[in-house]
């Protein structure tokens, strides 16, 4: 039987590439398509090096040929790599001097402990010797000041080169800009979303932030009008996903992971964070008792190919730490130090791998890193 080539490529329309959004004839993977007889040699080029998504690629043709062609048809597939430039990921927004990286942390709903892992992240940067500043973006539950113990400060204005500019009020060596500095503490933040990104950009653009190796931005839950306002207006290096282990959690966490991955957004997601993995009893410290379930949050990262920054267990000392505004990660030879010592440790490599995928142009390289590179600690 001889093999029709246009039958071919029809039936290699209905295959989807990973990542694309379009069909394998469309997206360009199919390179070309050569028919002797009963056999067919497709060539195909694929944006990734990863070995399943090239046998994924090999199946669907292989399958869709002997489908909807001929089913006894000898097939070849060749399979190319060659880096994507248009799905590269991209630094959107107007930088701000100084700023090498910003972080965006969000969760798909409230209650994961979000803000908690972003105030221990930040100081733990901190104690790496990174030059950190979060800016609290959560307009409407703003909590920051309070896990920093600075609820009573405000911020000064200073003069900078000719103009008035917000100084950030800073605590264990983190630079803080909150919405919470400028409400009363019984005061609830009613404003429609313009009103809020004002804000957002004030905070941002109007603030001295100075040097920053890291921002971390602690976003509001869910996927809205702020998170869209924040990306718009800076060029995000990269988000990090914090969710607990059970299947509530992980539903919106994914919606989370798909909003920053969208076609319009491509913001590189640089990890997923499980906290309140297990609980531990003080008086049981070699315990573990999965609540909410267990490594939840570790199979949705292998599910969605996006990196496993590490857990933090659910211990009584970390809530007690935020509510008396010093973050857990400060205490020393803890399991809390120790487990945001390697979920940070492995963030900031994520990011040093990410900035490695852009041109020097748009990506500013870490040059401080506890671990990945040297640094005098200033």
């Amino acid at each position: 039987m001889k093999l029709d080539r246009k039958e071919i490529l029809k039936a290699l329309e209905t295959i989807s590439v990973a990542g694309e959004g379009s069909n394998m004839v469309e997206s360009g993977a199919v390179q070309n398509v050569m028919t002797f007889g009963d056999e067919v040699v497709v060539d195909l080029v694929l944006g990734t090096p990863a070995l399943h998504i090239k046998k994924r690629a090999e199946v669907d043709v292989m399958k869709a040929i002997h489908e909807k062609v001929y089913e006894k048809a000898k097939v070849k597939v060749n399979i190319k790599v060659e880096a994507s430039e248009k799905k590269k990921p991209e630094i959107k927004g107007k930088a701000i001097p100084g700023i090498k990286n910003i972080i965006a942390v969000a969760s798909g709903k409230g209650g994961v402990g979000k803000s908690t892992v972003t105030s221990n992240l930040a100081v733990t940067l901190s104690k790496m010797g990174f030059k950190v500043g979060i800016l609290d973006a959560d307009i409407y539950g703003p909590s920051t000041p309070m896990m920093f113990d600075v609820e009573a400060e405000r911020p000064l204005s200073v003069n900078v080169d000719g103009k008035s500019k917000m100084k950030p009020v800073e605590n264990y060596g983190v630079k803080i800009l909150s919405i919470g500095f400028f409400t009363k503490p019984n005061q609830a933040v009613v404003w429609r979303g313009p009103m809020a990104a004002k804000a957002l950009n004030q905070m941002i653009f109007d603030a001295d932030w100075g040097e920053l190796d890291f921002m971390l931005v602690d976003l509001p839950p869910g996927t809205g009008d702020i998170h869209l306002s924040i990306m718009q207006s800076l060029p995000i290096t990269g988000s990090v996903i914090v969710s607990t282990p059970q299947n509530v959690a992980l539903a919106d966490a994914k919606k989370g992971v798909a909003m920053f991955q969208q076609e319009s957004i491509n913001v590189p997601v640089l990890g997923i964070i499980e906290n309140m993995a297990y609980f531990t009893p003080e008086e049981l410290p070699d315990n573990k008792y999965y609540i909410f379930g267990e490594k939840g949050a570790k199979n949705l990262s292998e599910d969605l190919k996006v990196p496993f920054l590490g857990e933090i267990p659910l211990v009584q000392s970390l809530r007690e730490s935020g509510d008396i505004g010093r973050p857990a990660a400060l205490q020393t030879a803890t399991p809390i130090e120790a487990a945001f010592e390697d979920i940070t440790r492995n963030m900031v490599q994520e990011t040093v791998n990410r900035n490695k995928q852009l041109p020097p142009t748009e990506a500013i390289k870490i040059t401080t890193m506890a671990g990945c590179s040297a640094v005098n600690k200033k």
